[in-house]
């Protein structure tokens, strides 16, 4: 099966374009968020691939006046991998690695954003991880930060991003749980469990990048802490020798009430310390949602909207557990900006109690 794809030098194996590799859970994905400085006006986007389920998803969310306001779509991929267009949702890659823009306009929700990168993308260390012998996932993943221009429009309200409106964007692609779920018991004892914390930060003149997976005593698999001068390239960055991340829940939740980032060491570590100020429920992209998770079938085009009071939901759900917290950071060094606290808790976790 031929595609356009072949006709660039794009090929990682012998397969056309079309086919990557054998395993049926390959997907491909973009991921934004953004938000004005004071935390407003947040809106996020995610468009994905998964060529061996012949599925194309995409989703684009606005938080205004406390409700997320979601828009899903899902196509058959035709096994087309260079049409990023999903029903009411394109992505544009306008200037590889630096620039690219997200367009809607479906269902009473539309709009035209354009992103700017900050610097070059950090590479996150490769994630592979294994429940007893089976792969979960296997997977890189790059990720810059950056800022918006444009506009967001629901229902015939436009809201244009204000001046210094900033986020973060990532590319993924490799292997995770997409599509149908694996039916396949994975044994006895096996007790499945995931920790995920990820706080990209939109300072004045740098961004910090962290992310931790642990097991259920809290040892880290994968972490990375990455501080990135803006206009930095690929060789510009400052790994940090160490970074820990200190953040207890929000009673009765699995949602982060703030917390402490510290990172390097020595006499004179930098601390970041988070004060949350708005919720984003990551369903409202697809991540965790049973309706539309990624790389499910919903046919030739399905489109739907989903409106998210934020107050009424119940923290309790097991697909309410994955969030973003749009949070104000302080650092030990003077200086204020924005990010994002991301949390995923699935079941034991010693370091907060969770049995």
């Amino acid at each position: 099966m031929l595609t356009k794809g072949d006709d660039f030098p794009l090929h990682q194996t012998p397969e056309p374009v079309a086919y990557s590799g054998t395993d049926r859970n390959f997907y491909d994905r973009y991921f934004f968020n953004g938000y004005a400085p004071d935390g407003s006006d947040f809106f996020a986007a995610a468009f994905g691939i998964y060529p061996h389920l012949n599925v194309a998803d995409a989703h684009f969310c606005f938080i205004k006046d406390g409700v997320q306001h979601s828009l899903h779509a899902s196509r058959e991929l035709a096994m087309e991998r260079l049409d990023l267009t999903c029903g009411p949702i394109a992505i544009r890659v306008e200037e590889p690695l630096k620039r690219l823009s997200i367009s809607v306009e479906g269902e009473g929700i539309r709009a035209e954003i354009v992103f700017t990168g900050r610097a070059f993308p950090i590479e996150e260390p490769r994630f592979i991880h294994r429940i007893g012998p089976r792969t979960f996932m296997d997977y890189t993943r790059l990720t810059q930060n950056g800022h918006y221009t444009g506009w967001v429009e629901i229902d015939g309200v436009r809201t244009v991003l204000k001046p210094g409106t900033a986020g973060t964007r990532d590319r993924s692609w490799g292997v995770r749980p997409v599509g149908t779920s694996d039916a396949q018991p994975h044994g006895h004892g096996v007790v499945p469990q995931f920790f995920w914390q990820w706080t990209p930060i939109n300072l004045p003149t740098r961004s910090v990048f962290f992310h931790i997976n642990a097991d259920a005593h809290g040892a880290p698999w994968n972490t990375r802490a990455v501080i990135a001068p803006d206009g930095a390239g690929h060789d510009g960055f400052t790994e940090t020798p160490s970074a820990k991340l200190d953040a207890p829940l929000q009673p009765g939740t699995l949602w982060p009430a703030g917390g402490t980032l510290t990172v390097g060491g020595g006499d004179d570590p930098l601390t970041l310390t988070f004060e949350p100020l708005v919720r984003f429920q990551m369903r409202g992209l697809g991540y965790t949602s049973p309706t539309w998770g990624h790389g499910l079938y919903h046919g030739v085009l399905e489109v739907e909207r989903e409106d998210i009071v934020l107050a009424e939901v119940d923290p309790k759900r097991m697909d309410n557990f994955h969030v973003q917290i749009v949070s104000r950071v302080t650092t030990s060094a003077g200086e204020v900006g924005t990010g994002v606290f991301e949390q995923l808790i699935f079941g034991a976790y010693a370091p907060l109690g969770l049995g």
